[in-house]
């Protein structure tokens, strides 16, 4: 009871001082929680969704791709016969049955040719007004579309568009253009995630987005009173006897579960990296806990001397420090767990801000989120002050009472040193092991484990490489200042273990920016390198949808352009002469014009060759693992189509990341096999301008294809800035999420000053006693503040460049060969950190500048 009111009245005696390790349990706690949350609420919508959407039982074809899979690359959907609801109807348990039509290989454009469907990366639907929809929407302005010129929407899509009743929609599918005016507007019974959804009537569904009628996507069954899915999809099934092989059979649960599994991976993947980020903003927040407690118990070293004087045990003492962690923790955790909800639903209105809606009324927070967070706040919280609380126990009664702290352990200094040095030498040492790697995979493994070593061997090390590295900083940066300089230097040495385990925190974060911004850099100049290269073509078109047969006649008709080339993306099953069957292999199926517009070398054979009658090119290790030769024949047996004996032509070079491993052959090759229904439409043409015509033919395929907004033209230039858009986009995503990290990072900085500020108060009394006035007072403390951060910046910096250089040798081995490092971010992070060291000593400075001279000089 004694050690519990001891540790009560020092938590509640040091508050402010423990405050901003208090505010840095918050955050991590907060993101952890917010995360688990967020994810939680996202599949709580998905499975309601799934579930209001979903018959009692669902027949579909059974060559119908499983939810999350690419569907037909023809632009139509796998479809069933009509024939098909009669006879179903006809099984015991049935209420009714009900044939439906949908479809997402369309895109709709309103009247100013502005395409309606999301930017979030969800679907457009199309289908059929079906009785099943009930079940998840009800309409609720108009009425539902009741001929060829009439279409219904969905109301989350109509407000975003500023669409009403009577405007005209066309509607952009692989069997051409249509158009109709709204009649309806249907809203969505629970949150929809942000779909588009547009309904017609079933003949105009049937002959528009499955290009004939009597077709059906899938048939919706509804269940008699007292019948079960189950059971009825057992009768449904006998129903149809030995044509029931024909379809895929589920009940209601199955076909949520489908649909859940298929959004299940992208949520997962985006929950695990985001509690890696907060698992990085605890790493970093320990380093704060410990610098906040090593230096409290400096500051109590008198009184903690007295209590033992008095009969404190070391256990006691011991006990005191970590119950005052198990105090922070706890109300940091609780805190945490409320902000994180805070966060979840801030973070639910940013994504519907970007297209994705989530409703607040699907909020969930499970059981496991707030006993998940505080579990982790408070053990890391307690297992982070133990080391201070251990040195606490150490402390001599004798000892304690003669200084007014703690003395260095030069010993331990010493034994620290060389960990740190044998665990840096082993990360060194498994970075260039990874370097030298001849394959990626096995590189990985050591770039890990280097990573890792590297990181952990420059923490221990720090003290003794904040001595070197603070010293060459003041050189530059702090004598011009003067005698106020040399303090600040001094200070940021007095005690270096608390300098570099504050700098650590900043490094963590840095090493990462910096390590993502070599690999990124490095992936963009390596493509635009492999572009100037071997790309031939002037123009590539492509876009959301497959092109469709009538813009790849407009876009060959088009003026100034000399030739185009189509690309289709063909799937087969390829037997080798080794006996050996490779299933859903993609070929590359292009026009002759391909050798001209993408550069390929081979290493036997000529590419031209590949595109003779029934031949094929194979990639270098497809045929090193066949044993493959030109002349050499393989069997395909094309996706949806018949068999055929192709020669091998060509063997190409696995050298580059274009096309790598790319088999090509003759699109008239493959029209002899698969028939025009089942051909799959282009994913991209390329385009070839008339001699010294680039400027008129860029401007004429951009005219062509206005009406067509899903479709893309871009030059050379302008794909080379779309690729590093998208790399940049996910760099700034990634560096936000390292924010969190960077700004307990800064409270660490905070934190430091302000406590050493406390622990210097007799000296800074003194010192101004002699005459240092109050500004030069606080520019020291600004100074020592950049000191440390600057120190943190170079080591995390120079430690993730390489990192990343590291890792750009094993993107070497797949085709990036080019390093490339950013300077200009680098750079800006460097200074940018000493902005964050000013910003940091603004507090500390002020505070330490309105103290009273006389009553610091009093202070024991």
């Amino acid at each position: 009871m004694t050690v519990l009111k001891t540790s009560m009245r020092n938590f509640f005696a040091h508050k402010g001082r423990m405050a901003l390790s208090g505010i840095a349990v918050v955050l991590s706690v907060a993101f952890v929680c917010g995360t688990l949350v967020f994810s939680d609420t996202m599949t709580t919508t998905f499975d309601k969704l799934f579930a209001a959407t979903s018959a009692d039982v669902t027949l579909s074809p059974k060559d119908a791709p499983e939810a999350g899979d690419e569907g037909p690359r023809t632009g139509r959907p796998e479809s069933l016969p009509a024939s098909a609801v009669a006879r179903v109807e006809k099984a015991d348990g049935v209420k009714s049955a009900e044939g439906a039509v949908s479809s997402d290989s369309v895109t709709v454009v309103d009247a100013d040719n502005d395409d309606i469907g999301p930017s979030s990366g969800a679907p457009t639907l199309a289908g059929n007004w079906t009785k099943n929809d009930l079940r998840s929407m009800e309409i609720t302005s108009g009425h539902a579309p009741r001929g060829p010129t009439e279409v219904m929407v969905d109301a989350d899509t109509a407000d975003k568009h500023d669409l009403k009743i009577g405007d005209e929609l066309r509607t952009i599918a692989a069997t051409g253009d249509f158009t109709a005016r709204i009649t309806g507007v249907a809203t969505f019974k629970v949150t929809n995630p942000g779909a588009a959804v547009v309904y017609f009537d079933t003949p105009t569904a049937q002959r528009h987005l499955l290009g004939a009628t009597g077709r059906f996507t899938h048939i919706g069954v509804t269940a008699a009173s007292g019948v079960s899915d189950t059971q009825l999809k057992k009768n449904v099934a006998a129903t149809l006897g030995a044509d029931a092989a024909e379809f895929k059979i589920k009940t209601q649960k199955e076909s949520a579960d489908d649909n859940r599994e298929s959004v299940s991976s992208f949520l997962d993947v985006m929950k695990y990296a985001m509690l890696g980020f907060a698992g990085i903003a605890f790493l970093v927040g320990i380093f704060l806990i410990i610098n906040t407690f090593s230096m409290l118990v400096a500051q109590r070293t008198r009184e903690i001397g007295l209590m033992r004087a008095i009969g404190s045990s070391r256990k006691q003492i011991n006990r005191s420090v970590l119950v005052e962690a198990l105090l922070l923790g706890v109300v940091g955790s609780v805190v945490g767990v409320g902000v994180g909800v805070g966060l979840a639903v801030g973070l639910m209105k940013l994504m519907s801000g970007m297209g994705m809606e989530l409703s607040t009324k699907d909020l969930t927070v499970s059981v496991t989120t707030p006993a998940v967070g505080l579990l982790l706040g408070i053990v890391v919280t307690v297992l982070a002050a133990y080391l201070p609380a251990r040195r606490a126990g150490k402390v001599s009664p004798m000892a304690a009472l003669r200084d007014a702290g703690t003395p260095a352990d030069g010993k331990a200094g010493a034994v620290r040193a060389a960990i740190g040095l044998v665990l840096t030498a082993a990360g060194v040492l498994a970075l260039y092991t990874a370097a030298e790697a001849d394959k990626a995979k096995e590189g990985s493994l050591y770039l890990g484990l280097g990573v890792v070593t590297t990181l952990v061997g420059f923490v221990v090390i720090g003290p003794v490489l904040a001595s070197f590295v603070v010293r060459a900083i003041s050189a530059v940066l702090l004598r011009m200042f003067g005698p106020v300089g040399r303090m600040a230097e001094r200070n940021a040495l007095r005690n270096p273990r608390r300098t570099g385990a504050t700098g650590a925190a900043l490094m963590i974060g840095l090493a990462l920016v910096a390590c993502l911004s070599v690999v990124g850099s490095s992936m963009v100049a390596s493509a635009t390198d492999e572009l100037d290269k071997s790309v031939g073509a002037d123009f590539i078109v492509q876009g959301r949808q497959q092109i469709t047969h009538q813009a790849e006649q407009r876009l060959a008709d088009t003026k100034y352009v000399a030739h185009t080339t189509r690309h289709k993306d063909v799937r087969a099953d390829i037997t080798t002469p080794d006996g050996k069957t490779d299933k859903g292999v993609g070929l590359s199926a292009t026009d002759p014009t391909y050798v001209k517009d993408l550069r390929r070398e081979t290493t036997a054979g000529t590419l031209s060759a590949a595109y003779g009658t029934n031949a094929i090119s194979v990639g270098e290790k497809f045929a090193k693992d066949h044993r493959l030769k030109v002349g050499d024949k393989v069997e395909v047996a094309f996706d949806h189509g018949r068999t055929g004996e192709l020669k091998v032509a060509a063997i190409t070079s696995e050298e580059g990341t274009l096309d790598r491993g790319a088999m090509y052959l003759n699109i008239k090759t493959v029209e002899k096999y698969v028939s025009a229904e089942r051909m799959p439409l282009s994913d991209m043409v390329f385009a070839k301008a008339a001699e010294g015509k680039q400027d008129e033919a860029y401007a004429a395929l951009k005219a062509t294809l206005k009406s067509d907004p899903q479709y893309k033209v871009q030059d050379q230039t302008d794909f080379k800035e779309t690729l590093k858009d998208q790399v940049g986009q996910m760099l700034n995503m990634v560096y936000g999420l390292l924010g969190l990290a960077i700004i307990v990072a800064i409270l660490g900085v905070v934190n430091t000053l302000a406590l050493s500020v406390v622990e210097r108060t007799r000296e800074i009394g003194l010192m101004r006693a002699i005459g240092l006035s109050r500004r030069q007072l606080r520019r020291m403390i600004r100074m020592e503040s950049v000191v440390i951060a600057l120190f943190g910046a170079l080591l995390g910096l120079g430690l993730g460049m390489g990192w990343g250089a590291t890792a750009q040798k094993l993107l070497a081995l797949e085709g990036l060969k080019v390093l490339e490092i950013p300077w200009p971010t680098i750079i800006t992070v460097f200074i940018g950190s000493a902005f964050v060291g000013l910003f940091a000593a603004l507090v500390p400075a002020f505070r330490a500048g309105r103290m009273n001279v006389l009553n610091a000089i009093a202070t024991e």
